[in-house]
């Protein structure tokens, strides 16, 4: 045994034997269902091949609409959030009276359920009697169909989301910005360097392991979101913000598992290796640093 080690190796085994007969063990299951006819109209269970995968990434399904949806929600809020996040964490971090309270409103959205805070903002953004369109209207402004139109649904939903990840954001930001020692920023002031020069030259250098997993969080969460979609539009208006996890739910509503546990295989995989490429970039990153 190491000597270095304060625990041995064999207590990860528990963790290990849970996450394996929880997690992967399904997974590889899933893998295996995929290349059957498994649904609720038979008894039978037959291999097809890769009949389901043909299916899925055919144009005669939406499928590859869903995970285009997929991408761009993951793009657009993983920048969002971290943009937002840390633009707060850098104003919270300074001199701000009631400064802990502020950090605390901003972080609240982050405790909430996604279920929760998609049943408030449907009922806010409700084109008829909605907190947001009441607001406009005083001004003499017709509200739109936030989450009933299909060329702004799917960035209604995104916002929702983007409110309710950045506080979280910030917070690690936060954490990070206040590991920077004060002596760069007090070494910068004496050379004459501006606020966004200090910016620029120290606070965004030294945050590059803090955005990496910032981005990690972000991009994780947003390959598999379900919640918040399903809570705000079940994938409507029509197919205008369906996502892979809804319709996997779809799927597996419809008695279709085979067809559900392709796209969730798909899916798996493409988690695989997106956090193998991820652990590559931060393990690089440690190392440069």
């Amino acid at each position: 045994m190491n000597s270095n080690k304060i625990y041995p190796t064999y207590f990860a085994f528990g963790a290990i034997l849970v996450y394996g007969t929880l997690y992967v063990l399904p997974g590889i299951l899933g893998i295996g269902y995929a290349f059957t006819d498994w649904s609720a109209f038979s008894d039978e269970l037959r291999f097809v091949g890769l009949d389901n995968l043909k299916l899925v990434f055919s144009f005669q399904e939406n499928y590859l609409k869903f995970l285009g949806n997929t991408i761009v929600f993951t793009f657009v809020t993983t920048i969002a959030k971290n943009v937002f996040g840390l633009a707060l964490a850098v104003l919270l971090t300074k001199k701000v009276i009631m400064r802990n309270f502020h950090r605390a409103v901003m972080y609240i959205p982050a405790v909430l359920s996604a279920l929760i805070a998609g049943m408030i903002f449907k009922s806010i953004m409700n084109p008829e009697i909605g907190l947001l369109n009441s607001f406009l209207r005083l001004f003499g402004i017709t509200g739109p169909r936030w989450l009933s139109d299909p060329k702004i649904a799917f960035g209604s939903v995104m916002g929702v989301d983007v409110w309710k990840g950045m506080g979280y954001i910030m917070t690690i930001f936060i954490a990070g910005i206040t590991s920077i020692s004060p002596t760069y920023y007090e070494a910068a002031a004496i050379d004459g360097a501006s606020a966004w020069q200090k910016f620029c030259a120290i606070t965004m250098p030294m945050l590059r392991p803090t955005i990496t997993v910032t981005t990690v969080l972000n991009i994780i969460y947003g390959l598999k979101v379900f919640d918040i979609v399903y809570a705000l539009t079940n994938g409507g208006p029509g197919f205008a913000t369906e996502v892979l996890y809804t319709s996997i739910f779809k799927e597996f509503g419809f008695g279709r598992y085979a067809v559900g546990t392709t796209l969730s295989s798909i899916m798996f995989v493409v988690m695989v290796f997106v956090g193998y490429f991820i652990i590559r970039l931060m393990t690089r990153s440690e190392v440069s640093e």
